[in-house]
């Protein structure tokens, strides 16, 4: 592998595309001081200018050459969660491309904690900005082999670190401002968040950054995907008609079905079994000829909101 991190290494600083994988998802990396690099990233994902890259670090020390300031309840997140699948947005230093924030005067940090993540960054000595490596829109990968699948050879090297760990987005925390506000839900909740920076977070998100993964179509298979409640899932399964077949169903009960032509995925009961398999189930599901991917909801509560809140944007269908 240290052969495979000096190559990377070299495709960065050369302004090549490198995928790493962290311990949410894989990313597609470029050196986030280099603009030619940076545009090969929006290149390669199809992704609109104005959305803003997140920065990996290897280390807090690394902040300074990224941030104009960070507060208090930043230091405590970064030192409570880090290195882990914490996002923290903060005032960007003067000399940060607005490629990377996408015109706005924040920049979205991290330190991953995937251990080629970590000795890839070490290597490279400065930060990879690395949206997900996905097309604009899709599944985010969480294996190498998903990366291919979404962007071929538009990427220069894939590292292979086998399945992320987590497999959902990190959190991300806007903590620019006076009050600290969740942006995108993650695996570490509002709860253990509001313990170490002994704040209630706002909840109203006004005024506040554009981040990664705020549409509300997003994480989406091409199979056309419904998220229903368990009211809804039975009253589904009560009138399907053979127009509606081949259909595949993610479900958290037990069901036993004989028809052939639909497929049942039985999705674990622990939220984070979920959150690891989910993206994984999906493409899996989206390369094979169903009309449609049925989805049962998920728990309301706050350790299920990461994993509903990417279902919700997976089966998003604008009016």
């Amino acid at each position: 592998m240290n052969s495979l991190i000096n190559q990377a290494t070299l495709i960065l600083k050369r302004g090549g595309l490198i995928a790493m994988p962290t311990e949410t998802v894989y990313g597609l990396g470029a050196d986030a001081k280099n603009p030619d690099a940076l545009r090969k990233i929006f290149q390669a994902k199809q992704r609109p200018t104005d959305h803003p890259l997140i920065v990996h670090l290897a280390d807090i020390s690394q902040l300074s050459e990224w941030v104009r300031a960070i507060s208090p309840s930043a230091q405590r997140l970064a030192e409570a969660f880090w290195p882990g699948p914490l996002t923290l947005i903060l005032p960007k230093a003067a000399q940060v491309s607005d490629l990377v924030t996408g015109c706005q005067q924040t920049v979205g940090v991290r330190i991953p904690r995937h251990p080629i993540a970590q000795a890839l960054l070490r290597s490279f000595g400065s930060g990879i900005a690395a949206p997900s490596a996905n097309r604009f829109g899709r599944i985010s990968p969480t294996t190498a082999a998903a990366v291919y699948e979404e962007l071929g050879d538009t990427v220069d090297l894939i590292l292979d670190g086998g399945i992320c760990v987590v497999g959902v987005e990190s959190t991300i925390v806007d903590v620019s401002g006076k009050y600290p506000v969740i942006l995108r839900p993650g695996m570490i909740t509002s709860t253990q968040i509001e313990a170490v920076i002994h704040q209630t977070l706002v909840t109203q998100k006004r005024n506040v950054p554009r981040v990664s993964g705020s549409l509300e179509a997003h994480y989406a298979p091409a199979t056309y995907t419904q998220l229903l409640s368990t009211e809804e899932f039975s009253h589904f399964l009560e009138t399907l008609t053979e127009g509606d077949l081949p259909v595949a169903l993610m479900i958290r009960t037990p069901l036993t079905l004989k028809n052939k032509k639909i497929t049942c995925i039985a999705m674990s009961a622990d939220p984070e079994l979920y959150a690891h398999d989910l993206y994984q189930t999906l493409r899996a599901l989206d390369n094979r000829e169903f009309k449609r991917i049925v989805i049962e909801d998920v728990p309301q509560s706050e350790r299920w909101q990461a994993i509903r809140d990417r279902l919700l944007k997976a089966s998003f269908r604008p009016l």
